[in-house]
């Protein structure tokens, strides 16, 4: 009892909360296997390394701030026929993240866009890479309360930092002049330091509408295609087929 007591108390001084949950049930299936002392402690330690990754993968999910969970086991591909299946697949490895890379999701509205996007993200959570989720307009607002508050350079040092940043929604709102040259500062700054997801419905000739610069959004342009690979989205609205669907299914 008093080994037991001791034990409890060294695996919680140690931070070893698995190990501490289940080394006694292990010992005892140890006992009846015959298991050598080497043994056991590999399979305790495993425990505990398996918890952490887990715990580690949790805390990651959480900090990409996504506004749901998607995984690409939802996504319906033969909905857009045209997608490249076989991209989209390739992207969920993780590469163009160690290449720092960036991912360009391009099309029509309800397309499915940023459910892989968010898919993409989850993805590289779980390969433990640091994940941010924003819409343009929301990281553009963050940037402007930063500035006005003498911490936007603190602001992009954090961001520098994540591994992906994923910008959804490009293109649905004009930014203020303020709001484009902030985003052109972030992408700017994020060129070869970090990889973006961008989801927007606008084909590049048609930026200028909500950059409003010519010049800015020829220069952001340059900078996010250099080393990009661009999905292209085309088809009807999911979100327009299912409303369809359930009005016509309504009695």
């Amino acid at each position: 009892m008093e080994q037991d007591l001791l034990l409890k108390s060294y695996l919680k001084r140690l931070r070893l909360p698995a190990v501490a949950q289940v080394y006694h049930k292990m010992a005892q299936e140890a006992a009846r296997t015959n298991a050598t002392y080497e043994q056991y402690l590999v399979s305790l330690l495993e425990q505990e390394v398996l918890q952490r990754e887990t715990n580690q993968q949790k805390r990651r999910l959480l900090q990409a701030r996504f506004p749901v969970l998607r995984t690409l086991d939802s996504f319906d591909f033969s909905a857009i026929p045209t997608l490249n299946k076989a991209k989209v697949l390739e992207l969920t490895r993780g590469e163009y993240i160690e290449k720092r890379h960036n991912v360009i999701l391009v099309g029509d509205v309800g397309t499915g866009k940023t459910h892989v996007a968010i898919s993409l993200g989850v993805c590289a959570c779980r390969q433990g890479k640091r994940v941010r989720f924003y819409t343009a307009a929301g990281l553009i607002n963050e940037m402007i309360e930063a500035q006005a508050e003498n911490r936007l350079s603190k602001l992009l040092t954090a961001l520098m930092k994540q591994d992906l940043v994923i910008l959804d929604e490009v293109g649905f709102i004009p930014f203020s002049k303020t709001g484009a040259e902030l985003l052109f500062q972030f992408c700017s700054a994020k060129h070869e330091r970090g990889s973006l997801i961008i989801t927007t419905n606008l084909n590049f000739a048609d930026w200028t509408q909500v950059f409003g610069d010519e010049r800015l959004t020829a220069a952001l342009l340059d900078r996010l295609t250099h080393y990009c690979h661009i999905v292209e989205f085309r088809g009807e609205s999911f979100r327009f087929k299912q409303s369809l669907k359930q009005r016509l299914e309504q009695p």
